[in-house]
C-alpha cells in the first residue's frame, strides 16, 4: 500500500514514559502509525536476566497496560501500533497483545513479531570478536555473558509490517529503524535509495524520544520557556513520498516545537555529525536545515546518506559484579564534619570486616556530589552522607548500607533518614556482527 503522505506518532520515548500523550495521539492525531519506542541499551539485558530467573516475562512491564489503553483506540482510527517493548521475549509479547485484543472484542487480534536479533548464541562461537568500547577480544566478558542482541533495521520491520497485522512487536531494533520502517511501507520507497533513507532517517531520530523533542529535556527556567510541562504533547511526523518532513504536535498540548529543540534532539547522541551508523544507512545530518513553518511545526531537510555497512551492531549486557550503597543526613552545627568521620567510620569498619572493593566512592549531597569538594559553600547546615562502592562479593556490597545503617547508635551524633540499596550490576559493551550471521523472521501470531 502507498500514499502521498504519511503520519507516524512517538507514543513513547523509554520504558518507562507516560501514556496519555500517546493515547491523546491516538484519539486525535489522524495517524496512520504509532510507535512506542521502549527500549534502552541495559533494558534488553535487564528483561533477559529477569526472565532466565523466572521474575518476569522478559518484555516491558508497561506492555499490557498501555496495549489495553492503545489497541481498541488504534482500531477505531485506523492506527497501526509499532512497538520493541517485546525486549527479550517478542514472542509472548506478541501472544499477550494478541490476547489483549480478542479480550478487548477486536476485529483484528493478530500481531506479527519481529525475531531474529537474539544473537547470543552466534557470538558464543566467535570469542575473538573485539569489544568496540575497550578493544578487548570478546572473550574477556563471554562467562559472564547475559544477553547480546544485534540492531536490527527497517528492512526486517518492513516484512513485519507487510503482514497486515495491525500490531508489530519486536525486539532490539535501532530507535530511528521503528519510523522508518512504516515510510518504506506507506510510501513505496526503495530500500536503497540513500536520499530517501537520510530524510526518514532524520525524522525518526528526531521522533525517537517523544517527549525531548517537544521541549522536555530542552527546558531551563532561567533560560528557556516551555509552557505546560505537566501536559507536555508527544510529537508526529508527516512525510511526503519525497522525503519532506514536518515535525508537530497536537494544539493546546504542553510543550513546543521549534528550531531549537529541533536541533537538540538532532545532535542527541550523535558523536559525529557527519557519519551517524544506523543499520539502514550512514546518515550526514551536518546541512540537514530546520525551518520554522507555523507555531509547533518545524520542516526538516537537507540530510545525506551514504549505503550502510555490511555488519550489525551487537549490544552485549553481562554481568559486571554488584553495587552497594548506603545514605545519612546530619543537619545542624558541624553537620559536615560529622558525615566526615561517619565516612571515615565507615570506611574503617569495611575494611575491618575484609571487603573488598573495585571502588568505593564517598559523595556529599548537595555538596560535593557534582562538582567536587573545592566548590562546596562556605557555610552549611545540612548534607546527606552517601557511599557506594562495587565488589564482586554481593556480601561486601551489602555490608555499605549495614554499616550506614549502624551509625543510628554507634556515632557521630544526629544522623537520621538512613537510605541502602544492593543490585546486580550489568554492564554493556559492543562488538560488530557481519550482517549475512543475523537471520530476522516473522512470526504472525493470531488468537481465534
Amino acid at each position: 500500500m502507498t500514499t502521498d503522505i504519511v503520519r507516524i506518532g512517538s507514543g513513547a520515548g523509554f520504558a518507562g514514559d507516560r501514556l496519555e500523550p500517546a493515547i491523546d495521539l491516538i484519539n486525535k492525531g489522524s495517524l496512520d502509525f504509532i510507535v512506542f519506542e521502549c527500549l534502552a541499551e541495559r533494558t534488553i539485558a535487564r528483561e533477559t536476566l529477569s526472565l532466565s530467573r523466572g521474575l518476569g516475562m522478559g518484555y516491558n512491564p508497561f506492555l499490557e497496560e498501555r496495549l489495553e489503553a492503545a489497541l481498541p483506540r488504534c482500531e477505531a482510527n485506523n492506527t497501526k501500533l509499532i512497538t520493541n517493548m517485546g525486549a527479550a521475549n517478542p514472542i509472548a509479547a506478541g501472544k499477550e497483545s494478541s490476547n489483549i485484543a480478542k479480550n478487548l472484542g477486536l476485529k483484528d487480534c493478530r500481531s506479527a513479531v519481529l525475531i531474529g536479533d537474539d544473537v547470543t548464541s552466534i557470538i558464543s562461537q566467535l570469542p575473538g570478536l573485539k569489544l568496540i568500547e575497550s578493544n578487548k577480544p570478546l572473550e574477556t566478558i563471554l562467562p559472564k555473558l547475559c544477553a547480546a542482541n544485534a540492531y536490527l533495521g527497517a528492512d526486517a520491520i518492513l516484512e513485519a509490517i507487510k503482514t497486515e497485522a495491525p500490531t508489530i512487536i519486536t525486539g532490539r531494533v535501532a530507535d530511528p529503524s521503528l519510523f522508518l520502517a512504516p515510510m518504506l511501507y506507506s510510501l513505496g520507497w526503495s530500500y536503497n535509495d540513500y536520499e530517501l533513507l537520510a530524510h526518514g532517517t532524520t525524522a525518526g531520530h528526531l521522533l525517537e524520544c517523544a517527549g525531548q523533542v517537544t521541549g522536555g529535556y530542552f527546558v531551563d527556567p532561567k533560560h528557556t520557556d516551555i509552557p505546560n510541562l505537566g501536559s507536555l504533547g508527544f510529537p508526529y511526523a508527516d512525510v511526503d513520498a519525497r522525503g519532506n518532513i514536518t515535525i508537530s504536535k497536537l494544539p493546546n498540548t504542553g510543550g513546543r516545537i521549534d528550531i531549537s529543540t529541533c536541533s537538540e534532539q538532532l545532535l542527541y547522541e550523535v558523536s559525529d555529525p557527519s557519519y551517524y551508523i544506523t543499520p539502514d544507512c550512514i546518515l550526514d545530518i551536518t546541512n540537514t536545515q530546520l525551518k520554522e513553518i507555523d507555531t509547533n511545526k518545524v520542516m526538516v531537510k537537507g540530510s545525506k546518506s551514504i549505503s550502510r555497512t555490511d555488519k550489525y551492531k551487537v549490544s552485549i549486557g553481562y554481568f559486571d559484579g554488584y553495587i552497594g550503597e548506603g545514605q545519612l543526613s546530619y543537619g545542624g552545627p558541624s553537620a559536615f564534619e560529622r558525615a566526615k568521620l561517619a565516612d571515615q567510620i565507615v570506611r574503617e569498619r569495611l575494611r575491618l570486616c575484609g571487603h573488598n572493593f573495585h571502588e568505593l566512592r564517598t559523595d556529599y549531597i548537595g555538596i560535593n556530589s557534582l562538582y567536587g569538594i573545592n566548590n562546596k559553600p562556605k557555610e552549611m547546615n545540612e548534607v546527606r552522607l552517601r557511599i557506594a562502592g562495587k565488589s564482586d562479593n554481593k556480601r561486601a556490597a551489602e555490608s555499605i548500607g549495614r554499616e550506614i545503617s549502624a551509625l543510628y547508635t554507634n556515632g557521630p551524633a544526629g544522623g537520621a533518614g538512613d537510605f541502602s540499596y544492593t543490585k546486580e550490576i550489568l554492564a554493556i559493551q559492543s562488538v560488530l556482527l557481519p550482517r549475512n550471521l543475523v537471520i530476522p523472521r516473522i512470526e504472525v501470531i493470531e488468537i481465534k
